[in-house]
């Protein structure tokens, strides 16, 4: 009986030759990294491949082999290594739009969605291996996992305008949300978390700067023509005489807002422990982020960093910060009522007193306009029923051809007042554990970091009223981020307090 189990001699055979190859293969490829005979005829074939499809199929054989060259390690990478596929997804969100100008080829909207499966395959895998489902536990998991299941159910919406504006919408309302679970179980080291914070800094620096080339040099080749395409873009963004600037993003709102809160991340980190080299790198980031800002002519984000600095005293109380927030407020009145003839500073000014605005009358006069409508349907008209979605795919009513100009107003509509509660709920969910988990937490630099996002996602609010601050690449996918990073935070200080417990516990 023992002898029929035993393995064959040829079997034993083969395996001792797969596994010796396997062997010879990783030294050749991990170790000596193809410098080998190797490695010399692999570069060989490949060239050879890349020359004959060239010459018989074109330029096109080329991109594509490039593509899947450069393509299938970039995805092993994203699948097997779930951090280098998170660092890969924010910057791509960050860097989406400036990329399609420069004439890659591609839907890279679509690149950054199958960029999310693969993490979020991964990450359920993951967690069914090891039976660990515990991150859907928390308050900000449930009631996501909720406002998910909402906008999911709208698909069966009896009074929606369209079943197709559903789909183009539900990926960058709802489904997105789904990366914080992915942040959530593979964001582990407080050393990570500041990478993921230098690499977003140096990403928005370039964005300012590129403001600046855009305010003083001018616009490329490629955004001339954008901005000529159409009349209507002409009408929003040329304003008195002045082009508003949108540096490397869809347009300006969605720059001035990603300026403002990385300049609310830096002031946050400048108020916390450290050394005076950073403070002042931190001090000038901030002041080149704010003064981008003013070329986006985007008056909703001017007010996102005082309204940032409130909480922060009140959450830091003391006559320290007291008196920087009221040093702050003088020079903010100052600069609101200080003479001017610059149109970046005019515009900036007149965010503070919108009731002499006619476009915010305007905003106002709609608003009322549609709220019986919001009132008579409970559910709403579905998702993408307004705005551009609702132009390209609705029936022509009053509730596709609103612009909801707000976050809010855009969820009454399509959600209805039921979704807007839930929507509520999440954002109040979010702001009360953030603000429970910054009492709790003791580790300094932990604490510095819970701050600051936890004001940036306070000034997300705030921005959601008058435009529509989270469904917009990159704010969505670095919103989930930020509500992520409130419980990772947390989880991280109390392994550090328990790993510093057991160290004294120790005998010595």
């Amino acid at each position: 009986m023992n002898n029929q189990q035993k393995p064959a001699p040829d079997i034993l055979q083969l395996e001792k030759k797969s596994k010796s190859f396997f062997q010879d293969l990783k030294k050749k490829v991990l170790i000596e990294k193809l410098y080998n005979p190797v490695g010399a005829a692999f570069f060989i074939l490949l060239a050879a491949i890349l020359g004959v499809g060239a010459a018989k199929f074109g330029i096109v054989f080329g991109a594509l082999f490039l593509l899947v060259l450069i393509g299938l390690p970039c995805i092993y990478g994203i699948v097997a290594y779930p951090q280098f596929g998170i660092l890969v997804l924010l910057m791509m969100a960050y860097m989406l739009f400036y990329l399609g100008r420069l004439g890659i080829p591609g839907p890279l909207g679509v690149v950054i969605d199958l960029i999310q499966g693969m993490l979020m395959l991964a990450t359920l895998v993951s967690l069914r291996r090891h039976n660990d489902w515990e991150l859907l536990k928390g308050p900000i998991s449930v009631i996501i996992l909720i406002w998910i299941g909402y906008n999911i159910f709208q698909l069966g919406n009896p009074s929606a305008v369209s079943r197709l504006a559903w789909v183009y919408t539900v990926r960058s309302v709802a489904i997105v949300m789904l990366s914080y679970f992915v942040f959530v179980y593979n964001i582990r080291s407080v050393k990570f978390i500041r990478l993921i914070f230098k690499i977003w800094l140096v990403m928005s620096l370039f964005a300012a700067l590129y403001a600046m080339k855009q305010e003083y040099i001018g616009f490329s080749a490629t955004e001339e023509a954008y901005l000529n395409s159409d009349p209507e873009i002409r009408g929003l963004l040329f304003i008195a005489g002045h082009w508003r600037k949108f540096s490397i993003f869809s347009d300006p709102v969605a720059f001035a807002y990603n300026m403002s809160m990385s300049a609310i991340f830096c002031i946050a980190l400048i108020a916390g422990k450290l050394p005076g080299w950073k403070k002042l790198i931190l001090g000038g980031l901030t002041v080149v982020f704010l003064f981008s800002m003013l070329f986006s002519g985007t008056r909703g984000a001017n007010v996102l960093v005082p309204a940032a600095l409130v909480l922060f005293a009140i959450l830091n109380y003391s006559k320290k910060v007291l008196a920087a927030v009221c040093l702050a407020a003088v020079f903010l009145v100052v600069l609101i009522n200080v003479p001017t003839g610059d149109p970046n500073l005019l515009r900036f000014q007149t965010a503070f007193s919108p009731n002499d605005d006619p476009s915010y009358k305007l905003r106002k006069f709609n608003q009322e306009r549609i709220k019986p409508y919001i009132l008579s349907h409970p559910i709403g008209f579905g998702l993408g029923a307004t705005g551009g979605w609702g132009k390209r795919f609705g029936d022509g009513s009053i509730v596709s051809q609103f612009q909801p100009d707000s976050g809010y107003i855009r969820v009454a509509v399509e959600l209805g007042w039921i979704g807007l509660f839930i929507f509520c709920t999440l954002m109040f969910t979010i702001m009360r554990t953030g603000i429970n988990n910054y009492y709790q937490i003791k580790d300094p630099e932990i604490k510095t970091y819970c701050l600051a996002i936890l004001l940036i996602i306070f000034a997300y609010n705030i921005a959601n009223f008058p435009q529509e601050a989270l469904v917009q690449f990159p704010s969505n996918v670095f919103f989930s981020l930020d509500m992520a990073l409130l419980t990772v935070l947390l989880r991280l200080d109390k392994e550090k307090q328990l790993n510093e417990a057991s160290s004294l516990n120790k005998p010595a």
